[in-house]
């Protein structure tokens, strides 16, 4: 979750992306981009329904008005995040190499139910009022014991950063419940989809950390889609 949007950008809101032309048309890796390419836009033109009615069901006076981007930037980390325009509108972004790394639709998926998820659920909100009040009883410390201005300062953004990430492993396993529920309403398994969570870097349970153990979002998938497939009799 963050606010910034990459420099470059496609725009799927008419779910067409740039073709490469430097590829040669019938080599591997031209294939494996179109294929990849077909997958993501099937994907979001999924989910993008999907998630706005959860989020016209669940809030009010929220804009639902989704739109997923890709973040065109070579040599990135894979990534995948929600941010909003400065109109307020929900922006969900994706980078290449995220879009590369999983292994199937339901992957994909449940990455984009689960960002979709942050907004719904008003995360970015909730983590700029905790690096506020961070901020501010930090601040007020070094203030009382008498550090000087640049002092303070420092403590200010220090508070900022430790109070942005004191709830964001919470957040983030709220984000895994609700974007459990709009990945199977889409029609994905976000069961086969979490297994995306077993081939990256677990994270573990550092104090501070902004990301929640593999393990636990793995198991709060499993028993958010049980309870949700029991209760409607899917």
């Amino acid at each position: 979750m963050r606010r910034l949007l990459p420099c470059l950008l496609f725009l799927l809101a008419a779910c067409e992306v740039a073709p490469v032309s430097s590829v040669p048309p019938d080599s591997p890796a031209r294939q494996e981009a179109a294929r990849a390419t077909r997958q993501f836009v099937e994907v979001a033109s999924t989910i993008e329904p999907v998630a706005e009615a959860e989020c016209r069901r669940l809030t009010r006076g929220l804009n639902c008005d989704y739109l997923i981007v890709i973040d065109d930037r070579l040599d990135q980390e894979p990534n995948a995040f929600q941010t909003l325009d400065r109109h307020g509108r929900p922006i969900v972004a994706f980078n290449l190499a995220l879009i590369a790394s999983v292994e199937n639709a339901d992957e994909l998926a449940f990455v984009m139910g689960h960002e979709s998820a942050h907004h719904i659920l008003g995360h970015l909100a909730r983590v700029e009022e905790d690096a506020a009040m961070g901020a501010l009883i930090f601040s007020g410390i070094a203030a009382m014991s008498g550090a000087n201005a640049d002092e303070v300062r420092s403590a200010e953004e220090y508070g900022a950063s430790i109070g942005a990430r004191t709830f964001s492993k919470e957040y983030e396993l709220e984000a895994d419940e609700l974007g459990t529920i709009i990945t199977i309403q889409a029609g994905y398994d976000p069961v086969k989809g979490a297994a995306y969570f077993m081939r990256i870097p677990d994270p573990g349970d550092r104090f501070l950390g902004t990301h929640p153990p593999n393990a636990a979002r793995i198991a709060i998938v499993r028993r958010t889609a049980a309870a949700y497939r029991s209760g409607s009799g899917t």
